[in-house]
């Protein structure tokens, strides 16, 4: 079975990387075309030249940065709240934000009874 060839909103992925980054932002939703025409913060403006100067070691907090097609094939270590989770940018991210990709939360799984629990919660049999 042939691998199916990545398409965003029917452009294949050269033709999106030889896109301007205004074109670009008319293929998006709305909210993250406002969130680049508008609202890019300072932050996010050295995220971007340090990411064309092709830095290697890329750290950054700024988790609502959209994925721009720049950004494709760079690893980038993002903010969860407790360390940098590093993330490797694929064309199927394109138009995400990047703090879809570094979970803040995780699933909690307990044991046994610890230390200091009350005699009544020892007794409670654990399935």
């Amino acid at each position: 079975m042939a691998k199916k060839e990545f398409k965003f909103r029917g452009l294949n992925l050269d033709q999106v990387m030889k896109l301007s980054d205004k074109e670009f932002t008319g293929l998006i939703p709305s909210k993250e075309r406002r969130k680049l025409l508008y609202s890019i913060t300072d932050a996010e403006k050295i995220l971007i030249t340090h990411i064309k100067e092709n830095r290697k070691t890329l750290e950054t907090h700024c988790r609502d940065m959209v994925i721009m097609p720049f950004m494709i094939g760079k690893t980038i270590k993002i903010h969860n709240g407790k360390e940098f989770f590093p993330v490797e940018i694929v064309p199927e991210m394109l138009g995400h934000r990047l703090g879809e990709f570094a979970q803040t939360r995780r699933r909690i799984e307990h044991s046994s009874p610890g230390v200091g629990a009350t005699k009544s919660s020892a007794s409670v049999s654990v399935r």
